[in-house]
């Protein structure tokens, strides 16, 4: 009989899939990176099969069975973490550890506001949190290295549950003295035309600045959006419009956040239908403690402040 793999030689597994390097994965492990190499060669041996295909030189390259074997791997883990998560919940629900995900366009902006509320409402409950893509996050999530995620829906959630949470809604950045600027609000039609600064490909916001602005499909009278100058962030696209490059939308929570502070633009409400973004929580379906995770919406709806979906 094979034996089985013990969950550090998983750990390693995943760890090298998603780094694609011994070194930056035995750091994400804690361990050296002999000792990762040495559990990836000794789990080879136990299966008798190969995972990397070591012809590539110093690159790192599975083989087919080893794509194969990472996906049982996260499939395996997040199944191990449920019987861990299901121990925690019936033992004392919302206490003990919970990894959250945030968005780059979320974190920085509700996290000074949210831990608060979150200590407040569950003293016991240890945060460790991530920022990055939804993307990235969601992988994270379906390998269960993290627990819930808070993004702007609507995603592409596969394997996942999601609850709303709140309507942020949009602003309009305009450069200082832009016509737009005269009006109280500014409609969504009134941008047709306009020189639209977006973030960078990876970022949801871009897509939803798109869709608010009826540009889903990135084209505008034949314009290719994919070729526009794009930011990396909020705090550049406000660099970008206070230049006079064009206009942008930010949300209201990074305004709120200090995300346009001291910047010499015009801000002005969007308005019309469409003209926010809906804030949600995501979690693996059929988690154990999606109970828990569901009892996270109204503290995360009090601290962003925000309309309410309906």
């Amino acid at each position: 009989m094979i034996p089985l793999p013990s969950p550090q030689q998983l750990r390693y597994l995943l760890a090298l899939a998603e780094h694609q390097h011994f070194g930056r994965a035995a750091q994400a492990c804690a361990v050296t990176q002999s000792t990762l190499s040495a559990g990836i060669l000794m789990l080879e041996h136990q299966l008798d099969a190969e995972i990397l295909d070591r012809g590539m030189g110093k690159r790192v390259v599975f083989t087919a069975l080893g794509r194969e074997l990472v996906e049982r791997a996260r499939a395996a883990m997040a199944a191990l973490q449920a019987v861990a998560d299901a121990a925690t919940s019936a033992r004392a629900p919302m206490s003990g550890p919970l990894r959250l995900g945030l968005i780059p366009t979320i974190a920085p902006f509700l996290l000074p506001r949210l831990i608060p509320h979150l200590r407040a409402a569950f003293p016991h409950l240890r945060l460790f949190l991530r920022e990055d893509t939804t993307a990235r996050l969601l992988e994270r999530l379906r390998a269960g290295r993290l627990d819930v995620l808070l993004l702007a829906l609507p995603c592409d959630c596969a394997g996942a549950e999601t609850i709303l949470v709140a309507r942020d809604r949009f602003v309009a950045a305009l450069p200082p003295g832009h016509l737009l600027a005269s009006r109280a609000e500014v409609p969504v039609a009134a941008l047709a035309g306009e020189d639209l600064l977006l973030l960078e490909e990876g970022h949801c916001l871009r897509d939803q600045a798109l869709a608010a602005c009826g540009l889903l499909g990135g084209e505008r009278d034949g314009e290719d959006f994919s070729s526009e100058f794009a930011a990396t962030s909020l705090r550049t696209l406000v660099l970008m419009v206070a230049g006079g490059l064009g206009v942008t939308l930010l949300p209201e929570l990074a305004i709120q956040g200090g995300v346009a502070a001291a910047a010499e633009i015009a801000l002005r409400p969007l308005a019309g239908e469409g003209a926010w973004r809906t804030l949600g929580l995501a979690w693996r379906t059929a988690a154990p403690r999606s109970g828990d995770y569901r009892a996270l919406a109204p503290v995360v709806a009090a601290a962003v402040g925000a309309e309410a979906p309906t």
